[in-house]
């Protein structure tokens, strides 16, 4: 049954819509699919509303199952693939709130979107609490942009940990970006909740061990590990996954279901920058209320990502996004986290 509607789950909307610049008849549109969480769907309608912009609904179907194990958590939805006269209107919108239910991040029809001048704001598919405690602050642009120039001043990131974590990430030709959860740009997108910061490194720059210890998260599995599993990389791809525990056991079987060695290669890194966002808050919440946007950005997470590289040449539709605790991150020698914790 659909979460009954809260005022101050509008409330937040608004005040996020507000910070991403929505003016009284903007033409803006809510996209979603036919599993999306329509209470996101209806706070977003009704927040549009409140502030006088000119707002219109797109539900497309929700696509079948076609991978070989789910995606999960990914930021490529699929919900718009074929469907080119809905990604034309859209592009000719101020905003488009995303409460698709992988999100637009990383799908094929994004860039045709934003080339119309249409600024994208993702809404993760979570339950509105959790929305509604990391509403981003102005202030975060400024955070977010800072830890950007000093990662793209970087030529070396070396990222370890007491675990055993010993990786080193060679930052040439590599794309950096920054999500604050906001944005009043045209032609620009952004999640919410944000706060984090992010290289998508070239090919052939990341070699070396990441340990995940026990607390760590697997988020295609929405999980707390409950063993160490030892992650060995070469050449950007991980080489072995290494222990006897379950927790080993899941990530070998899914890894290897994609056929893929892309799938095994890194995808992105960086660390979170939200205070706001809790390493524990998926113990609040169902499986199916939580999409796990929020432990991407707690502050002082390490975030390694397997799967799709456009930088490196790499498409895959394997996932996986992996924050841990505890490591230390330095750029050219200086830390700007130290034990899981920001410099």
């Amino acid at each position: 049954m659909p979460a009954p509607l809260e005022g101050s789950w509008v409330a937040a909307f608004v005040e996020v819509l507000r910070l991403c610049g929505v003016q009284r008849g903007d033409a803006c549109a809510v996209l979603s699919e036919t599993q999306s969480r329509a209470v996101l769907v209806d706070c977003a309608r009704m927040a549009l509303h409140q502030l006088g912009a000119t707002v219109f609904e797109v539900r497309v179907p929700t696509p079948p199952v076609t991978t070989p194990v789910p995606m999960c958590s990914t930021g490529a939805s699929l919900a718009l693939t074929g469907q080119g006269p809905v990604v034309g209107a859209l592009a000719r919108c101020t905003l488009v709130v995303d409460a698709t239910v992988e999100g637009l991040q990383h799908a094929a029809e994004l860039p045709a979107i934003l080339a119309g001048g249409a600024r994208v704001l993702v809404v993760s598919n979570e339950h509105p609490q959790i929305l509604q405690r990391c509403v981003p602050r102005a202030e975060d642009e400024a955070v977010v942009r800072e830890a950007m120039r000093r990662l793209k001043a970087a030529r070396r990131m070396r990222v370890s940990s007491r675990a055993g974590t010993d990786l080193a990430i060679d930052l040439a030709g590599a794309r950096i970006g920054g999500v604050w959860g906001f944005t009043a740009r045209p032609g620009t997108l952004t999640h919410w909740p944000g706060g984090l910061v992010l290289a998508f490194p070239a090919a052939g720059t990341v070699r070396g061990t990441l340990v995940l210890d026990r607390g760590d998260v697997n988020l295609a599995f929405k999980r707390y590990l409950a063993d160490p599993v030892r992650l060995t990389i070469d050449d950007d791809h991980v080489t072995e996954v290494g222990g006897d525990s379950v927790d080993a056991e899941l990530m070998r079987g899914y890894f290897a279901a994609w056929g893929d060695r892309s799938a095994y290669a890194v995808s992105h890194l960086g660390w979170g920058l939200n205070a706001r966002a809790r390493w524990d808050a998926m113990t609040f919440y169902d499986k199916a209320d939580f999409n796990g946007t929020e432990l991407r950005a707690f502050a002082g997470n390490f975030l390694y990502s397997t799967g799709a590289n456009e930088v490196a040449g790499r498409h895959t539709a394997g996932h996986f996004d992996l924050p841990l605790r505890g490591c230390t991150v330095e750029l050219d020698g200086v830390a700007v986290v130290r034990e899981g914790v920001l410099v």
